[in-house]
């Protein structure tokens, strides 16, 4: 193995990477108000299917994104309005969420499966792109994978540094004080779940028009499970989402990677890396919790009703 064979896999892991980045700073958002929201995996598929759906019938891959957005978000809501509303549980209504839109993907998309659709192109800047390593190694990506980088970036600020970021951290840490100085709490714990739905919506379209420009069912693969321990693994960090979804996209390219330099070893093994990554990697970190504990919202997962 040489550099010119790393090139390739270092591409290969940020395009895999991206999906999970979308997902899981969805998630952070939405974990952060204090709503854990567990149908980020039914989220996808529906995003996925919805962007699949409306690139084929418009030609649009803008109008793709967008539908995939809308859609995914619109399930989000459904998911506020029962556990923010009517006060059910956070958890036994996530895993709902997640068997309704993994069914409803696979019925919508019956009709979709093996037509082909256009992939995102790559950014091609001219003069820049085919300059020897830097242009194979950092501009030889779609703009989804700029955007999501930005995004990492826009959110460390809002979360940080912006007041409307306070009041978010505020609303997740203690909603009955945040009520009690006047914030909207169920407003914007709306907003969070919306925005946590459409990242997902994201990044179901860019797997079913960047990652696999197709539909198949079931395609998101336990992408949305991994971008929820991915949250936890990153401590609802910004930055550690980010390296996380680098290690697990890194350890996803080389089950594809392996056998062709030749390592000897079962494909049934390959297969189950990632997920077998995401295990061992919880495992190790919740052996301390204050590790967890120092960085959860202190009311995640806890309902709250302005009335109470």
């Amino acid at each position: 193995m040489n550099f010119e064979h790393l090139i390739p896999i270092f591409v290969s892991t940020v395009v895999a990477a991206t999906p999970l980045i979308y997902a899981a700073l969805g998630e952070l958002v939405t974990e952060r108000a204090g709503v854990l929201n567990l149908g980020v995996e039914g989220m996808m598929l529906v995003g996925a299917v919805a962007a699949f759906a409306a690139g084929i019938a418009t030609g649009s891959l803008v109008l793709a994104f967008l539908a995939g957005m809308l859609a995914a978000t619109a399930v989000s809501l459904l998911f506020a309005f029962l556990t923010l509303s009517l006060q059910t549980n956070q958890v036994a209504t996530g895993l709902a969420l997640t068997l309704f839109g993994v069914g409803l993907s696979a019925f919508i998309g019956r009709g979709y499966a093996g037509m082909p659709i256009e992939r995102v192109p790559k950014l091609d800047i001219h003069g820049i792109s085919d300059l020897p390593v830097i242009g194979p190694l950092l501009l030889n990506y779609d703009a989804l994978v700029y955007l999501s980088i930005a995004l990492y970036f826009a959110l460390s600020w809002f979360l940080k540094h912006s007041r409307a970021g306070l009041r978010l951290r505020a609303t997740g840490e203690s909603p009955t004080v945040a009520h009690a100085i006047g914030e909207p709490v169920i407003a914007i714990r709306y907003l969070a779940v919306m925005f946590g739905g459409a990242m997902a919506g994201i990044a179901g379209a860019y797997l079913s028009t960047a990652l696999t420009p197709m539909w198949v069912e079931g395609m998101s693969a336990g992408r949305g499970w991994i971008a929820l321990a991915l949250v936890v693994f990153a401590t609802w960090k910004p930055l550690r989402v980010m390296l996380g979804a680098y290690l697990f996209g890194g350890v996803t390219v080389m089950q594809l990677y392996a056998q062709g330099f030749g390592i000897d070893v079962p494909s049934e093994f390959l297969s189950m890396l990632p997920y077998a990554a995401t295990i061992v990697v919880l495992v190790i970190i919740c052996r301390d919790p204050k590790t967890i504990l120092l960085n959860q919202p202190a009311s995640l997962g806890k309902s709250f009703h302005p009335d109470a």
